[in-house]
């Protein structure tokens, strides 16, 4: 599983439409997609003779090293989800990593599976992979809908920004809300996403095409359909946890992002203004000039920015006319504010955490390692 935004999200939608098939899964749930990470939660779940119990694997690798992983665990099946403007300071181009993605995908053994609707991986050379290669998607009509589309890096190096004309295999036929209907070769499922936007939407096409690939005739839309209904959201991706002790009280959805296609994506599926939020970023950002690139249209006010690099986030949002409360770099403090505000009168209000945050902000609310609320 590779891509630069929805790894994880996917991995667990994939983990669950094959349980709900029959099959004893081993996935890296968490997140944990470096080589160590693998390496650990390989180890977690392995006999002391080193074999792990399972029928089949779902992981989730960093592209920076997908191909030296894939050249050690023998793929079957290679997903790349998407290429989206991220780490720059790290892969210093987009190119980059879609070189790294498609490079990676020449290693899967049985199949291959690419976004259309992305630039760069809607034109890989079938000719040079291995496996047959499938195509996921969204219907045009609806992309064309977003007020910012999938938000996938244009192409610059072909010549061709647009994508590549692509039949998919799977693909997103209606949207309403997170409910969604999803074409999978002559099959339909109709699915309720873990979570809103049009990117889980996309998530969820992209793992039906794999477990459809990896299921054959065993492919059942129904019981894909069932795997989703039991889903809960990914570890902080759309998560609700009570704000205080009461379960029964305001509650926290938290909506994680790591660049800016992603806190776009989630700013788009906001279903109204929120009454109460909280922004949050940290130094595991260390570049976040990005921010200038969001549409901050749908946010009228935030009541704290928190985070260590809360005031350059701050001045970006001050930049987009979002009125702010507060600047509290203390996350523990930023909470306490949170607490202390009036009730929504949709009981919930909103946090928009990068990754390091959303850890501390599940700690703070005591569910560091428990399980969460459903939506």
């Amino acid at each position: 599983m590779l891509g630069s935004n929805g790894k994880t999200t996917t991995t667990h939608m994939i983990s669950e439409v094959l349980r709900a098939h029959g099959l004893t899964v081993f996935t890296n749930p968490t997140g944990a997609n470096l080589p160590q990470g693998v390496t650990s939660a390989l180890l977690a779940d392995a006999t002391l003779t080193g074999r792990i119990r399972a029928d089949v694997a779902v992981l989730e690798v960093d592209e920076g090293y997908a191909a030296d992983l894939a050249d050690q665990l023998s793929p079957a099946v290679i997903l790349s989800l998407n290429v989206q403007v991220d780490q720059l300071y790290r892969f210093y181009e987009t190119e980059r990593v879609a070189d790294m993605m498609l490079d990676a995908s020449t290693r899967a053994s049985s199949h291959v599976v690419v976004n259309r609707d992305d630039p760069y991986l809607s034109k890989i050379d079938t000719d040079a992979m291995r496996a047959p290669v499938s195509f996921f998607g969204v219907a045009p009509e609806i992309i064309a809908a977003s007020a910012h589309g999938l938000a996938n890096a244009a192409d610059t190096r072909s010549g061709n920004a647009g994508t590549a004309e692509r039949d998919a295999y799977s693909e997103v036929r209606t949207v309403a809300g997170r409910d969604v209907t999803i074409q999978v070769g002559q099959d339909e499922a109709a699915v309720r996403l873990p979570a809103r936007g049009l990117h889980y939407a996309a998530d969820a096409a992209a793992a039906l095409a794999v477990a459809s690939r990896v299921l054959g005739d065993e492919f059942s839309a129904d019981a894909a359909a069932r795997g989703f209904s039991r889903m809960a959201p990914a570890y902080g991706r759309g998560e609700v946890i009570p704000l205080r002790r009461d379960p029964a009280g305001e509650q926290v959805e938290f909506v994680m992002f790591k660049n800016a296609p992603s806190l776009q994506m989630n700013l788009d599926a906001l279903e109204g203004t929120p009454e109460h939020s909280l922004i949050a970023i940290d130094e595991g950002t260390p570049d976040v000039s990005w921010l200038y690139d969001v549409d901050f249209h749908a946010l009228e006010s935030v009541d704290v920015v928190t985070g260590e690099k809360a005031y350059q986030l701050a001045l970006a949002l001050e930049h987009a006319g979002v009125r702010i409360g507060t600047v509290e770099p203390d996350m523990e403090k930023a909470v306490a504010m949170m607490r202390e505000l009036p009730p929504t009168s949709a009981g919930r209000q909103i946090w928009f955490v990068n990754y390091e945050l959303m850890m501390i902000g599940r700690r703070i609310l005591g569910h560091g390692d428990q399980e969460v609320a459903r939506r």
